[in-house]
């Protein structure tokens, strides 16, 4: 007996949960299922709706979207649905910055450039790069992934409005060499007392008081993100009151604990929606020809059929897997999707690595109803959508815009299937 929902989502990124709370507070019963967790915390926890067009920066992504190619996920959903989506995300997650303006802010991150993006965590809100005052940025010895003395120097030389200088001291307690950021945060988040010059002070103060020899006149100091995770707020607010400056995470590379921080909110967003979901068990198969009727899920070495009246693809790109290449060609792996690309492989790159590569736009192809079509321009299923980096058509990377178009199309996957039940 198939497990029954009227909306079925397969995928459990940022598109896939999107799709599953927008269909699920529009009524319907959702259903999500993934096979892995999701590669939210891969991602440095910004919101990026649209950072670039071409080589310009974008300050209005909202006024930016006409510029785009007409068949740009953007230019099919429409300004609107990408403006109603971020709503939804500012109304389902907490913690976040930046929905009282559509203009974009500048955060650096921890190479030291100095990024657009739409919203960011409050963990990162006093680091804006145009807040003028003067920044210290503090690396940890054996935390190797933020150069602190050099992302201050590339900050600089990238034209901040304030002087930026960086110093690497060693953690307190006891990490061993290789240990990972969320060892850093649970240390923080437990607040233990360690040793320091034959007495006992707690994680927090002890980080403090190293870094405040450093402090020289500077007003705010950048850390790299991992300030705790159950307890970031209580973390930040214990060092800023100890160093008498504001304190703020500077966006780091995978393992992302922002990342799994917004992961979790969004999980949390998904149970106080109703839709169900499970993670662990991959979609293998399908059955249907113009109509999805089930789809097949592996659990345990068994086949379990799942039906649903409409279904939401939003398994992300190559990266995820979502979309496999090899010699044969580009294909998407459990619908069979038509995905668009040269028959020559030679032509999926070019030689420069920051060149315009075609590999980098490879997803399914879909219409403004965002459902997937084949060789001939026609619909494949009439009852599947696609959303986020499952859709080709666009550059994220480039773009600065993987959140944004995955929380857009996402949001417009559920809506538009849960006005298509039946």
């Amino acid at each position: 007996m198939a497990i029954d929902s009227e909306v079925l989502v397969v995928g459990g990124g940022l598109a896939g949960v999107t799709s599953a709370i927008a269909a699920a507070r529009a009524g319907a019963d959702v259903r999500l299922v993934s096979y892995k967790q999701s590669s939210l915390r891969q991602a440095s926890g910004l919101i990026d709706v649209l950072g670039y067009v071409g080589d310009e920066v974008v300050v209005d992504p909202y006024d930016a979207i006409p510029e785009l190619h007409e068949d740009h996920p953007y230019r099919l959903v429409g300004v609107e649905t990408v403006r109603d989506a971020m709503a939804l995300f500012d109304e389902t997650v907490d913690g976040y910055h930046g929905d009282h303006t559509e203009t974009n802010a500048l955060l650096p991150t921890h190479g030291g450039t100095v990024k657009p993006t739409a919203r960011y965590p409050a963990g990162a809100a006093e680091g804006v790069a145009s807040d003028d005052r003067d920044t210290l940025l503090v690396g940890f010895e054996r935390l190797v992934d933020f150069d602190a003395p050099l992302a201050a120097s590339h900050v600089e030389a990238a034209g901040a409005p304030f002087s930026a200088d960086g110093v690497t001291i060693t953690f307190p307690g006891d990490l061993q060499a290789d240990a990972k950021v969320t060892r850093y945060a649970k240390l923080l988040d437990q607040n233990s007392p360690v040793a320091v010059d034959g007495r006992k002070v707690d994680t927090r103060s002890a980080l403090a008081q190293r870094v405040a020899s450093h402090l020289d006149g500077h007003e705010r100091v950048g850390f790299p993100a991992v300030l705790g995770d159950d307890h970031t707020d209580a973390v930040r607010a214990t060092l800023a009151e100890e160093l008498g400056v504001a304190v703020f995470e500077v966006p780091m590379g995978p393992p992302s604990l922002p990342g799994l921080r917004l992961e979790d909110r969004l999980f949390e967003a998904l149970d106080r929606s109703g839709a169900r979901y499970e993670v662990g068990n991959p979609v293998v198969d399908y059955e249907g020809e113009d109509r999805i009727e089930r789809v097949v899920v592996e659990r345990n070495g068994s086949r379990v059929p799942y039906s649903a009246d409409q279904y939401v693809l939003a398994t992300g790109g190559l990266v995820s897997k979502g979309v496999e290449s090899d010699r044969e060609g580009v294909r998407e792996p459990i619908f069979d999707c038509h995905v668009p690309h040269p028959g020559d492989r030679y032509d999926w790159f070019e030689d420069g690595v920051f060149d315009d590569h075609a590999f980098a736009r490879f997803g399914v192809d879909v219409g403004s109803d965002l459902r997937p079509r084949g060789a001939s321009g026609s619909v494949e299923f009439e009852n599947l959508r696609a959303a986020g980096a499952t859709i080709g058509g666009y550059d994220f990377a480039a773009e600065k815009s993987g959140s944004g178009v995955s929380i857009a199309t996402g949001y417009a996957a559920g809506r538009a299937a849960t006005e298509d039940l039946t």
